[in-house]
């Protein structure tokens, strides 16, 4: 059974005036997003600065999460990390914290090779009994994970049961579901490629663009498994121009500034993320208000 079906938001970290974590605001955020049909919330993910976070802030991020949505929607933890052993730690915290399940995104800089890569993700899921995604995602980590390697892991570890493919490959995608035979779950970690991606057997997104279109992306997704077809390819094209402006600063640059014009409190980014060009922050602001989304 799939940890989820439809849209997952791989949600922002909102911070105080003072660069702590905020949790009112992040509150808020959970909240908008159960109340608009978000089928799982991701804690800590890359969209969620946790790259920039301290392992206490992560943990109790995680926790509060996990506290907030009381098992409304499944909530998934990212606790990947380039170092084994930090990844386990913040897995099995994870798990004691209630978290229903992980995202792993792959080792990044020390560019493991696929053998070191099926011993990583192998040993982090033999430390906890619950589910693990693992996150392909090359472009941030300069390592791809080739579809016979992520079969070998699923072959040697039960809990390993999906796979956030953000390689951009569709061929590559495709190479997996014909090899996995649906032994892996997949799902989008592109905005742009997910009816592409449920065609080849998807199972829904981990998604940047549910943090400002929840319902949208939910019934994107939604209206493809219940086989309206032509209504979700709709929707995704009616998507992109959007999908386009959130990315076009290194994401979450533009993915906060958005969900701060929506009316919500993100605060800063961390450093070493800067804040939005003006001239970018325009562009966002249009193809927001051309999507149908209401500003403050």
């Amino acid at each position: 059974m799939a940890i989820f079906e439809g849209a997952a938001v791989a949600i922002v970290t909102p911070f105080t005036k003072n660069n702590e974590v905020d949790y009112e605001s992040l509150g808020k955020l959970i909240e908008f997003q159960i109340e608009n049909k978000t089928d799982s919330i991701v804690a800590c993910g890359t969209t969620g600065e946790a790259s920039t976070l301290t392992h206490e802030e992560h943990l109790d991020v995680i926790r509060y999460t996990v506290k907030k949505v009381a098992g409304r929607v499944p909530v998934i933890a990212g606790t990947g990390s380039n170092c084994t052993e930090t990844a386990i730690y913040l897995s099995q915290e994870a798990e004691k914290a209630g978290a229903d399940a992980l995202l792993l995104v792959t080792p990044y800089y020390n560019k493991a090779t696929q053998k070191g890569l099926v011993e990583h993700f192998v040993k982090i899921a033999e430390s906890v009994k619950i589910p693990v995604i693992i996150y392909n995602v090359p472009s941030r980590t300069g390592c791809n994970i080739l579809p016979k390697t992520v079969m070998q892991m699923v072959e040697r570890a039960s809990n390993i049961v999906a796979i956030k493919e953000a390689s951009g490959d569709i061929s590559q995608v495709a190479q997996l579901a014909a090899l996995a035979k649906g032994k892996i779950d997949i799902y989008s970690g592109n905005d742009d490629q997910i009816v592409p991606i449920l065609s080849l057997g998807g199972k829904g997104v981990i998604s940047v663009l549910s943090n400002v279109a929840p319902k949208e992306t939910h019934d994107m997704v939604m209206s493809y498994l219940e086989g309206d077809v032509k209504k979700s390819c709709q929707m995704q094209l009616e998507a992109i121009d959007l999908v386009k402006a959130l990315f076009c600063e290194v994401n979450p640059i533009p993915v906060k500034a958005a969900v701060e014009m929506m009316g919500f409190e993100t605060g800063s980014l961390r450093m070493p993320l800067s804040e939005m060009e003006p001239q970018n922050k325009e562009v966002l602001k249009k193809a927001m208000i051309e999507y149908g989304i209401k500003l403050a």
